[in-house]
């Protein structure tokens, strides 16, 4: 058995989960998600808490039991508390800033980037050199995070660009002179 997927979710105070077939949705103090399961996975809510059970060990259940537990303990802990992602930008006049709900980065184009929240997200730039991307869906604020760093990945050999904040750069070497 998978020890992650075996292990029940804790429904905290505050946190309405409804189960209707294999759509199941979870509404907190941050918001509401919804989600479709596979359908070969059984949920079932006791006790206050969500379990998770496969119908076999097949390969492809014994994959999909851990993942369903997983995804269904991130929308619980996303309608609770939130995620959220942080990013800085490292180069010579690289900044960010928000205009309205958009984020503009200046990170050496001859024009500003602009970035248009998806539903459920939010920018915050708490310095001009900082971004942190912020909502209830873990999986959405990844893919937006993922978004912006890709505007400019860091390159390795001055370590210029957006990385997300703790990232290590492997720097290179560059070019030693003609001998």
């Amino acid at each position: 058995m998978s020890r992650i997927g075996r292990k029940p979710i804790d429904i905290p105070s505050g946190v309405e989960v409804t189960l209707n077939g294999t759509e199941i949705s979870v509404k907190g103090p941050k918001g509401q998600l919804s989600r479709t399961l596979h359908p070969a996975m059984k949920v079932t809510i006791e006790n206050n808490q969500i379990l998770v059970e496969r119908p076999s060990d097949k390969k492809e259940h014994r994959s999909l039991h851990g993942t369903t537990r997983t995804v269904i303990a991130n929308m619980v802990e996303g309608v609770t508390n939130g995620y959220e992602k942080r990013l800085e930008l490292v180069g010579v006049g690289y900044r960010a800033s928000k205009s309205g709900n958009k984020l503009v980065l200046n990170v050496g184009y001859s024009h500003p980037v602009e970035i248009v929240p998806e539903a459920g997200i939010e920018f915050d730039v708490p310095e001009n050199t900082k971004v942190v991307v912020k909502g209830i869906d873990k999986e959405l604020v990844g893919a937006v995070a993922a978004k912006i760093r890709a505007v400019r990945k860091p390159e390795p050999y001055k370590g210029k660009g957006i990385r997300y904040e703790n990232e290590r750069i492997r720097r290179k070497e560059g070019k030693t002179g003609k001998k």
